[in-house]
């Protein structure tokens, strides 16, 4: 059985990474072998976003690079789409596994379905509900042409159930880790829907503890853990989405925040995102902006993992930070108004605040007065969700299955 990954972006290396270990066990212990190529559109290009991530993560180079690099919205998914669909009609996949919500995840969505390829969506089911949110458009259109439907929570299968998808299995909780031959029938025109939990948990468990004894990243800032006696510790902050980017004044607003927060005497440590670094140099007050913050180049995930696991609150846009800050029980403001990960919310760990700039002030100050709530949930699995998927993926009957294609 030949599969084909394709990624772009580095909340995909992330989710890939578990996936390459789980093929590479499953191959050890197995006569019949998954070979598995991977596909990197280049959607990520510069180091610190790209090749850095496959270097910390042991990713092997891509077997194919198609260096698309950035663009509009259009351009960019036309040229992902012809690119992929060139390596798929050269190697024949009998499935093509996309991962997210990028530009990256739709182009091959679109490439592998028109040319009647299974697709099996990683992190499937996910909803903001807000259609002005690239991600989410990429999200639904992914999900509407896949024959395997990824779910990394009880939630993921839900918002799949009230837009008409039936063929779900085991009621849409966590799939057994050793499924039998005996999944239902499945195709393009009959997508199966599975809880395997997220692989983004696998990542987490498997990489903290080499976070933590490798990573100096803490040193190299001047940092205190968070288990030190530090009565007030320090702020991680991340913005990257246009929606916060590319209007000055949201822009504007968040990093006021920022500043007001550092002032107070909290040190505000920012992973700086290309697309944030060139909004901010068009602001005319941006020296102002920036000042008093702990700017810094995008980091490493197992550093990053560090950065969130010792920090007292974390402020971000991003829906990886979210998750991983819930997973590592820190207290999160989100950016904007609305998430995907509803669980983090109704836990209270996570309070959606906007760009406003009170908002971010106030959640930031309240979660830093008075800690994190116990939070014993665990929605997103046990970090085994690459090993089901590539359980499920070998015993599904891909290898010139009729009924697939």
């Amino acid at each position: 059985m030949k599969i084909i990954s394709v990624v772009g972006a580095r909340p995909q290396f992330i989710k890939v990474a578990p996936i390459l270990r789980a093929i590479t066990a499953y191959n050890t212990e197995n006569s019949e072998e998954i070979e598995h190529l991977l596909v990197h559109t280049g959607q990520h290009y510069d180091y610190e976003m790209s090749q850095a991530f496959f270097v910390d993560l042991d990713i092997p180079a891509p077997d194919y690079n198609l260096q698309m690099g950035s663009g509009m919205h259009g351009v960019q998914t036309g040229n992902m789409l012809k690119g992929t669909e060139a390596v798929l009609l050269k190697e024949k996949p009998d499935l093509v596994l996309v991962y997210g919500d990028t530009n990256s995840t739709l182009a091959a969505a679109l490439a592998a379905v028109k040319l009647h390829l299974p697709v099996a969506h990683v992190e499937a089911g996910l909803r903001d509900y807000d259609k002005k949110m690239p991600e989410e458009v990429n999200r639904l259109l992914t999900d509407h042409v896949s024959t395997l439907l990824f779910c990394p929570s009880r939630t993921g299968v839900g918002n799949l159930r009230q837009e008409g998808y039936q063929n779900i299995v085991w009621r849409g909780e966590l799939a057994p880790l050793e499924q039998g031959d005996d999944l239902p029938s499945f195709g393009l025109n009959h997508p199966l829907v599975i809880n395997t939990g997220d692989v983004m948990v696998d990542a987490l468990l498997h990489n903290m503890e080499l976070a933590e004894e490798h990573s100096k990243i803490l040193d190299q800032l001047n940092l205190e853990p968070n288990e030190s006696k530090n009565p007030e510790g320090y702020a991680l902050a991340t913005v990257h989405r246009a929606e916060n980017t590319d209007e000055p004044e949201r822009l504007q607003s968040i990093f006021a925040a920022f500043g007001q927060l550092a002032s107070g005497g909290v040190p505000v440590v920012i992973p700086l995102h290309p697309r944030t670094r060139k909004a901010l140099t068009k602001l005319p007050q941006a020296g102002n902006l920036l000042k008093g913050l702990q700017i810094i180049p995008p980091v490493p995930y197992k550093d990053m993992l560090v950065l969130e696991r010792h920090a007292q609150v974390v402020l971000t846009d991003s829906g990886g930070v979210q998750k991983e800050a819930f997973l590592l029980r820190v207290p999160c403001v989100t950016i904007y108004r609305t998430s995907g990960w509803v669980e983090t919310v109704e836990s209270g760990l996570n309070r959606l605040v906007g760009a406003d700039s009170r908002k971010i002030l106030s959640a930031s100050r309240a979660f830093l007065r008075d800690g994190p709530p116990k939070v014993d949930a665990t929605p997103y699995g046990d970090g085994h969700a690459a090993e089901r998927i590539v359980n499920i993926l070998a015993k599904g009957n891909l290898a010139g299955g009729n009924e697939l294609r």
